[in-house]
């Protein structure tokens, strides 16, 4: 399935695969392409299905779309096409007609003593001498290998953009589209070294439309041991110069197999090679003699592509790497956190534990109670934990139905009430009177607004005159609806403004978990929202959680059945 990845931007890493028909790109909910960027407008885009493949519609947006830092305003989209909207740059991945070929039903190493081996060189080139048609030093280059050279670097980057997204089965396939656009191969294989192993495994096999052999590609250890040993680039054909032109020589009866393997030479190590062969049916040997389909510059070209793709494998491999490593990072520090946070709530119920065994003993009815509000508050800190644990750790789809916001507001002041009171902190509620019932997920908003709610009581709990205003707003030429926190607390300094959101990022000290604001954020770009902030040190916070105002669909009202009552003597029903 052809499929859109985000390679920068908020969303980076994400893959959209794209169904049939025409789809939405933008900021909405409703797009099934959305992003979390405030620079994309809420309907963007279309990717629309033709006849041909792709094609990418701008909807007159705000800023524009990009193909390639070409703006656009229709265009059919290729193979490897960066699509930048807003500040999100994405590579487009057309349907891969490859991806179910068997590769032990398409490749073959066969050893020296085979019948089919008899293959021999015709021409080797080393790294060095493959590499001055990058550099531009080889003035013998003929205008097809300049042209090549020219878009060499354009095809390195675009496969190093997909590296960083994708896994190395499609890096591979990309190089290997990219070898084709430029050499006229029939078959091509890429073949990494296996680390357990030394040895080489196919990994990816590519054809040329209309030219699919119905026999293996037979490829040659001997040829294979030669490029790995002495790390060069072979042209190899298994015409015999002394029988090429015999009449009744059999290569006459099955025709001439070229090939060129070249090595993948990265920075460190050899990652593994690149073969591709043609095929001359005896047909055409006997129209023309010139049997040799490759050149030496086909074997300069390959050369060069292979060192290039081999940095490519070898910036993939890293990037895999990297990220493993950050994954285990973060599984280590969230462990860390967690277990901190676990064992202070586990202290406060021991404590209050303790308090209630001493009260029963003492049968104090006033320190039990004391020790059972410890209890309860510690119960209801590790329930808000794995609450936001349980949130932030899977994606999920708001469960949408018509709700009263003002009415999920009022639950969260209701509930906060007493929590602002103990911290001598005024807390205001000014419902918005034209909010009207909206579709969205009640629990979950609930919850983002409970933790910024709480986050403020916290940012003025240590403020003389403490107080926080919670409002609600409708904007129908925006479509959207607002729930605006704002407080007179300590505010937020500039240079930690971009750490606010990050898990475990917490300025409460050991009060805080670090998750309620990503929690919070999480849930409403869920609802294809965000949340902005505006602070200043000493004076207060405005948190303004936006989302999309999304109005039930009207329900035609019940069919009103007129009764016919009996008249009264006197006329009147």
């Amino acid at each position: 399935m052809a499929s859109l990845f985000v390679i920068q931007g908020r969303d980076q890493g994400k893959r959209f695969e794209l169904d049939n028909g025409v789809l939405g790109l933008g900021r909405d909910a409703t797009n099934p392409v959305q992003l979390h960027d405030s620079e994309v407008s809420r309907r963007h885009a279309q990717i629309v299905e033709t006849e041909n493949g792709y094609d990418l519609v701008d909807l007159n947006s705000s800023n524009g779309s990009f193909v390639n830092e070409q703006p656009i305003h229709q265009h059919p989209l290729a193979s490897g096409d960066r699509v930048r909207v807003g500040r999100t740059l994405l590579i487009f991945t057309p349907n891969e007609d490859n991806s179910s070929i068997d590769l032990a039903e398409e490749v073959d190493i066969i050893d020296r003593n085979h019948p089919v081996e008899g293959s021999r060189i015709i021409k080797a080139i080393s790294p060095e001498e493959g590499g001055r048609i990058l550099a531009g030093t080889d003035m013998s280059a003929s205008p097809w290998l300049a042209r090549a050279r020219s878009n060499l670097q354009v095809m390195y980057r675009t496969a190093l953009a997909v590296s960083h997204t994708l896994d190395i089965d499609q890096l591979l396939q990309r190089i290997m589209e990219l070898i084709f656009e430029w050499v006229e191969a029939d078959r091509g294989c890429i073949m990494l070294v296996d680390r357990d192993t030394d040895e080489l495994a196919p990994k990816v096999f590519h054809h040329r439309k209309g030219t699919q052999s119905s026999d293996k590609m037979h490829i040659s250890q001997t040829i294979l041991d030669y490029v790995m040993d002495r790390q060069e680039g072979v042209h190899t054909s298994d015409a015999r110069q002394d029988e090429r032109w015999d009449p009744a020589a059999s290569i006459l009866k099955i025709g001439v197999r070229e090939a060129i393997c070249v090595p993948m030479q990265g920075r460190y190590d050899m990652v593994g090679v690149i073969y591709i062969d043609t095929f001359t049916p005896p047909g055409q040997m006997l129209q023309n003699r010139e049997t040799n389909r490759f050149s030496e510059e086909h074997l300069k070209l390959m050369v060069a592509i292979g060192h290039q793709a081999a940095l490519a494998v070898e910036d993939t491999s890293y990037y895999s790497a990297m990220v493993q490593a950050e994954r285990l990072a973060a599984v280590g520090q969230t462990i860390a956190t967690l277990s901190h946070h676990v064992k202070n709530i586990l202290q406060g119920i021991r404590g209050g534990s303790y308090l209630i065994e001493e009260g029963l003993k003492l049968s104090d009815t006033n320190l039990v109670q004391k020790g059972w509000g410890i209890v309860e508050k510690n119960q209801e800190k590790i329930s808000h934990l794995v609450m936001d644990m349980l949130t932030f750790s899977k994606e999920r789809r708001p469960e949408r139905i018509p709700t009263e916001l003002n009415e999920v507001v009022d639950d969260v002041v209701e509930l906060m009430n007493a929590r602002a009171a103990d911290a001598n902190v005024d807390l205001v509620w000014k419902p918005g009177s034209d909010v009207p019932t909206l579709t969205f997920d009640p629990d979950a908003m609930h919850r983002a607004i409970l933790n910024v709610v709480t986050n403020a009581i916290d940012a003025c709990e240590d403020v003389e005159g403490g107080r926080i205003i919670i409002s609600t707003s409708y904007e129908p030429e925006e479509k959207r609806a607002c729930v605006l926190v704002e407080d007179n607390g300590e505010g937020i300094p500039p240079e930690d403004m971009g750490k606010i959101f990050s898990v475990f990022e917490s300025r409460k000290g050991s009060r805080g978990t670090g998750l309620g604001l990503p929690v919070s954020q999480k849930i409403l770009q869920e609802h294809g929202g965000d949340i902005r902030v505006e602070s200043s040190p000493q004076i207060g916070s405005q948190f303004f959680l936006e989302f999309p105002a999304i109005i039930p669909a009207a329900t035609p009202p019940p069919e009103t059945v007129t009764q016919q009552l009996p008249l009264s003597d006197s006329g009147s029903t």
